[in-house]
């Protein structure tokens, strides 16, 4: 059986992974990327669309290619287990067109393929994970073929810096806080990758439904959903709330946040605040990634669930091949 929390806590052993590309020769130069990936595999390019905001990075969670492809760009298919069908769609879409092409993979049919059509790519280790696990090994690979050097070794150094036991203490009381409850992450619109995945690990780990929305949009619509009156107060009356409140978001935004929380506690919701610890974007980043996985991990024993596996994922998989 897989020791999830033994994973967790080995997390910042993943930025030591050194990738090396195989069939290096036949990556072309690219002035933008084109990262094709499903649930976790698109994870890392969520984080580096954010930390380096002047990267021309476009992220595609969909079958085929998007239509703004072009010679100067380069396609990126990452697909953890090297299974994946929207993405192998991908892989095919690209070689038929010549495209600048490589892969991120621990195995599977997409290894196969690249390795078959001498396309550049990076083998990941096979340890088991599920991809949203596999998070560090996922951006020092992306980082490592767009050829950024110097933030993989920035990564390094951050990994050490990481805040192991206030990210753990913050994590099992957010657990024992948002027990019976349905989540609800908000952000800044600047921070929303990193909403996405505290929803996306709280789904997988947990098995339970969250959900997530970015400021200032849900001034304009989904806030009002939550003015609930006798009549609609069963329907609002299991969500939790969790603001992850950034010091570097625009001042407009944080009096957003302010003002949304105290309409919704007056109108008897619970809020939990959750402020980004770092002097950087990517060191805010992991350190919360640590706190949403240390707060699924402690809320799966509540519930007396296995985090690691995804039997309705797998299920669905199956009926797919049919």
């Amino acid at each position: 059986m897989i020791d999830i929390k033994k994973i967790i806590e080995n997390f910042s052993q993943q930025f030591k992974f050194n990738p090396i590309i195989g069939n290096k020769e036949n990556l072309r130069e690219f002035k933008k990327i084109i990262v094709v990936g499903m649930g976790g595999s698109h994870l890392a390019a969520d984080l580096l669309k954010i930390a380096k905001p002047n990267l021309n990075i476009i992220i595609h969670k969909n079958y085929g290619l998007p239509a703004i492809i072009d010679n100067s760009s380069l396609i990126i298919v990452s697909s953890y287990s090297g299974d994946t069908e929207e993405t192998i769609s991908a892989f095919k879409t690209a070689l038929s067109k010549g495209l600048n092409l490589a892969v991120i993979s621990v195995g599977g049919e997409l290894l196969k393929f690249a390795k078959k059509n001498n396309i550049s790519y990076i083998q990941l280790p096979d340890v088991g994970l599920q991809p949203r696990m596999a998070l560090g090994y996922s951006l020092t690979a992306l980082l490592k073929l767009i050829g950024d050097e110097k933030e993989l070794r920035n990564l390094a150094e951050l990994a050490d810096l990481l805040d192991y036991k206030n990210c753990e203490k913050e994590g099992k009381r957010l657990a024992s806080k948002i027990i019976n409850k349905i989540p609800i992450i908000y952000s800044s619109a600047d921070n929303e990758a990193l909403a996405l995945i505290w929803k996306i690990i709280i789904n997988e780990s947990v098995k339970i439904p969250a959900f997530y929305n970015v400021f200032p949009e849900l001034n304009h619509n989904e806030m009002i959903s939550f003015d609930v009156i006798q009549s609609t107060e069963l329907l609002s009356d299991k969500f939790h709330f969790i603001f992850l409140k950034d010091k570097s978001d625009n001042q407009k935004i944080i009096k957003r946040m302010k003002l949304c929380q105290k309409l919704y506690e007056n109108r008897g919701f619970k809020v939990e605040n959750l402020d980004l610890k770092g002097n950087s974007f990517l060191e805010k980043a992991l350190n919360s990634l640590l706190i949403v996985n240390f707060c699924s991990y402690y809320l799966s024993e509540l519930y007396g669930i296995e985090p690691e596996k995804t039997p309705m994922i797998e299920e669905f998989k199956k009926m797919m091949q049919n």
